[in-house]
């Protein structure tokens, strides 16, 4: 009996290994940068440890994988993390990250570049330092015909992109102009395409060179505790971009920009936006929308609990006129929104030209169709007298426009109250209302 009840008791033994063996561990793999060859020296371009690391990490088959980037000053020249990998990656940033000062050392379009990946989670005390001091200058295309195109991508750049495409199958789904709205975000600090079920938390953004954040066809992805800035005469520096995306939530963050806070582009859809503090910057801008042929609907945005602080613009949609695409722009709520010293807090555009004259100015009313668009809770005081601006297409007016419980005063050097200005709107209206509404 002693026998059996010993071969027992080894036989649970034997089967108990073998289920905690078997089970999976519940901590991830670190991946920590300097113990990979990474240096924090501020100096010593640190890309192809970084691009060693990742391909570690998203090849690795069992179990997450974890990429610290502890505390120092690590120096990038650019860098690309592609998947798609083998499991969840979290990639944590406690130390700063540091872009060449001069952009021609940048030797691709994006600063910091994640394609082709599901699942991955950045997060960090740290600091996206884009160094952009130097490049603003450069940024003046708008006045400038002879100036260095930033934005512009190279022959191979596009060669290599088309290919990535062919590769994912993607080039079957999207169209030149889907292309082309891709090929406009280069040299942004860093940018997300075809990234999924992702998000990024509590990391800063610091001088940009042109844009910080910016996602191309990227779906179910949050957004938050984020820091972006820059100094408010900085140029095209937007702080968050997204074109074909979907299912994207931005809450908790602070934005300082010269450019748009947030930009939303053709094609994206289910978009929440909370707790966000916007200044300076140009505001929460949809658009500009029209533009190019087989652009995509905007629709099902939220934007709530929101402050503008001393911006050019606070709620803001931008369509050009002459449009090449037929789109509809539909069901937007915007509600309770501060304005403190906004320059247009409620501006309605469509007829967007941003530096005249225009190749489409005057050439006929925006194809951009605007409906079921409503405004609650909007208060505080507008640099300029003309607080509601609602410049609406003729031949597509805005249809369903409700503005409930408007209050925004002039707090500007004009003298007089604040005042509505409203072309081809259909709408209605509840509640106190400053300035007097416009709608018919």
């Amino acid at each position: 009996m002693a026998s059996i009840a010993f071969a027992c008791k080894a036989l649970c033994v034997s089967l108990l290994f073998i289920v905690v063996a078997s089970r999976p561990t519940g901590r991830p793999k670190v991946f920590n940068v300097q113990r990979h060859g990474s240096k924090p020296d501020g100096k010593t371009d640190n890309a192809n440890a970084f691009t060693s690391v990742w391909s570690r990490a998203c090849r690795r088959e069992s179990g997450r994988s974890k990429i610290y980037v502890p505390k120092g000053t690590f120096y990038l020249g650019g860098v690309e993390f592609v998947g798609p990998c083998k499991n969840p990656i979290e990639f944590i940033i406690d130390g700063t990250l540091l872009a060449p000062a001069n952009p021609s050392d940048i030797k691709q379009d994006t600063w910091i570049n994640f394609r082709y990946i599901n699942n991955l989670s950045i997060s960090g005390s740290g600091t996206l330092d884009g160094q952009g001091k130097q490049s603003w200058p450069l940024n003046d295309c708008h006045k400038n015909p002879s100036c260095p195109k930033l934005a512009m991508v190279t022959f191979l750049n596009l060669f290599q992109l088309l290919l990535h495409f062919k590769r994912y199958n993607y080039y079957l789904h999207l169209k030149l102009s889907s292309l082309l709205i891709y090929l406009n975000y280069f040299l942004k600090t860093m940018g997300f395409a075809f990234v999924n079920n992702s998000n990024i938390k509590d990391i800063t953004s610091l001088n940009s060179k042109m844009g910080h954040f910016n996602f191309f066809s990227v779906h179910h992805f949050n957004i938050t505790g984020v820091t972006i800035a820059a100094p408010g005469d900085s140029p095209n520096t937007d702080g968050i971009k997204m074109g074909s995306c979907s299912n994207i939530h931005i809450s908790n963050t602070n934005i300082g920009t010269g450019d748009d806070c947030i930009a939303i582009l053709s094609g994206t859809t289910n978009l929440d936006i909370s707790n966000v503090k916007c200044g300076p910057g140009h505001g929460i801008s949809v658009g500009s929308l029209g533009k190019n042929k087989d652009e995509k609907d905007v629709k099902d945005l939220t934007v709530r609990d929101i402050v503008f602080n001393g911006t050019s613009d606070g709620i803001r949609i931008k369509t050009w006129e002459s449009s090449a695409s037929k789109i509809l722009v539909s069901n937007f709520v915007y509600e309770n929104i501060q304005m403190i010293d906004v320059g247009k807090p409620i501006n309605i555009d469509q007829k967007y030209c941003p530096h005249p004259p225009c190749e489409h100015e005057k050439k006929g009313e925006s194809h951009v169709q605007i409906q079921d668009l409503k405004l609650k809770n909007i208060y505080g005081t507008s640099k300029n007298k003309v607080a509601v601006n609602l410049q609406c297409s003729k031949s597509f007016p805005c249809k369903n426009v409700e503005l409930i419980d408007i209050n925004i005063k002039h707090n500007g050097l004009e003298a007089g109250s604040s005042t509505a200005v409203c072309e081809n709107v259909d709408g209605s209206v509840r509640g106190k209302m400053v300035p007097q509404h416009c709608l018919n």
